[in-house]
């Protein structure tokens, strides 16, 4: 009788010491809106030293700049049971087949349950060419994200 106890005794303390030497997190996820679905694959992972944290959809970095704007992804933080994703993005004024649109941005959190996969999505939009087609404010959407690889840590 003993034995159980003990048994989930240990799993509630070692699991939680697990969790937290976690650098990389990687999801096969799921979208679906107005008919349409698309899978992509996301890899979380988080911040380390000098290292900051990174996103990648698809083994695409999320963090980027050009001469149309930047992204930048702020932080991703485990907050048990859930892990938080900030992203920033802001745009340059730009003209798109005749129709000129301010500059914009747009602020992402994302709140992310890796046991059920229920993947939360809150972007607040404001100007550019997304406040003009999509609608200046915020909105929300979710999506499923399963964890598709146990946790690692990088080498």
């Amino acid at each position: 009788m003993n034995l159980p106890k003990l048994l989930i005794c240990s799993c509630l303390t070692i699991s939680p010491a697990l969790a937290w030497g976690v650098d990389v997190m990687e999801f096969q996820c799921k979208r679906s809106e107005k008919g349409y679905t698309e899978e992509y694959a996301m890899k979380l992972m988080l911040a380390s030293g000098s290292q900051k944290a990174k996103v990648f959809l698809d083994d695409r970095d999320l963090d980027q700049s050009d001469a149309f704007g930047s992204q930048v992804v702020k932080s991703v933080t485990l907050a048990r049971p859930n892990i938080l994703i900030s992203i920033e993005a802001k745009f340059q004024p730009e003209e798109v087949m005749g129709v000129a649109y301010p500059a914009g941005s747009v602020i992402t959190n994302i709140t992310l349950d890796p046991v059920t996969g229920k993947f939360k999505k809150v972007e607040k939009i404001q100007g550019g060419i997304l406040g003009a087609t999509i609608g200046n404010g915020t909105h929300t959407s979710e999506e499923i994200c399963l964890l598709s690889k146990a946790p690692y840590r990088i080498k």
